[in-house]
């Protein structure tokens, strides 16, 4: 069974526990998930089953959506609400202070991730640091935020906002800037993704869904499954005729290839999703296949 699941990771689940979850459900240690969740987040999690594993590396659109919630009084060690509470200041800015400082953070930027992430440092993760009680020097990583937009004050103190950025961006961080930029304190209380790539909220599906896929058949499991394709989606269509599709089968560079240079997904004569090619100076190349050779 090959193919892209998109669950809707539930709240208290790590994206590992999805994973574990679908190997039981799945009967298939062959999965890879693109693009870790904490724990307390929800939202937009791609699982790439099978043969489609290998595709977790050649995505071409990393960057993610996020709709979060900024709750300003308080700074927590963790940066969001399940952290232990390290200080509590009265709040003394709102609304107009938060539209007067977002525009400052668009764009790309510097950002230190946080001691509780799954970055490593001499192969320690930091979060096992940090629950020793360790904190050690972090280099700051080169981030993008593409668009940022404020969404409302559903309580008080407690601000929505929709952040679209790069891949690497920790919104926990971007948040505590955004209230220190404010002149307060300020921790995450919820965060959900809503895309991920090209994936998104429409195209999820919950554990319980595909649990009950699976005892409803492989046909309806697989009908849950987006093609390895749709990874591809925005690069040229190239369509191989048979002699071709021998080559990329074997290998084989194609010479004086009909096509420009550049790069591309692949299908055989028949529509079959191949993989993805690569013409330099009109030689053709196989990059990478999602078939098993006839």
């Amino acid at each position: 069974m090959q193919g892209i699941l998109i669950v809707d990771k539930p709240m208290e689940w790590t994206s590992f526990d999805v994973i574990a979850k679908l190997r039981g459900i799945l009967g298939t240690r062959k999965l890879g998930h693109s693009g870790t969740l904490d724990p307390m987040a929800t939202g937009v999690l791609p699982v790439f089953c099978g043969g489609a594993s290998k595709a977790v590396d050649l995505q071409l659109d990393h960057t993610k959506t996020y709709c979060a919630r900024l709750r300003l009084g308080m700074q927590t060690d963790t940066g969001d609400i399940t952290g232990t509470v390290l200080e509590t200041a009265p709040v003394t800015a709102g609304e107009k202070e938060l539209l007067a400082v977002l525009p400052r953070f668009l764009g790309p930027q510097m950002q230190t991730p946080p001691m509780y992430s799954a970055v490593k440092i001499n192969g320690q993760p930091l979060y096992k640091l940090a629950r020793e009680g360790v904190t050690v020097e972090r280099k700051a990583r080169p981030i993008e935020i593409l668009d940022i937009r404020y969404g409302g004050s559903p309580v008080e103190n407690e601000y929505v906002l929709t952040v679209r950025c790069s891949k690497g961006t920790y919104i926990r961080t971007l948040l505590e800037d955004i209230a220190a930029a404010m002149g307060q304190k300020g921790t995450m209380s919820a965060l959900r993704r809503t895309t991920a790539g090209v994936y998104t909220e429409a195209d999820t599906h919950t554990l319980e869904e595909i649990q009950a896929a699976k005892d409803a058949g492989p046909e309806a499991l697989q009908a849950l499954m987006l093609p390895v394709e749709s990874v591809f989606e925005s690069l040229p269509l190239l369509v191989a005729e048979p002699r071709v599709e021998q080559h990329l089968y074997n290998g084989c560079p194609t010479s004086r290839y009909p096509a420009a240079d550049g790069r591309y997904r692949v299908r055989n004569a028949e529509g079959q999703f191949l993989g993805l090619a690569n013409i330099t100076g009109g030689v053709l190349k196989v990059e990478k296949l999602f078939v098993e050779r006839n």
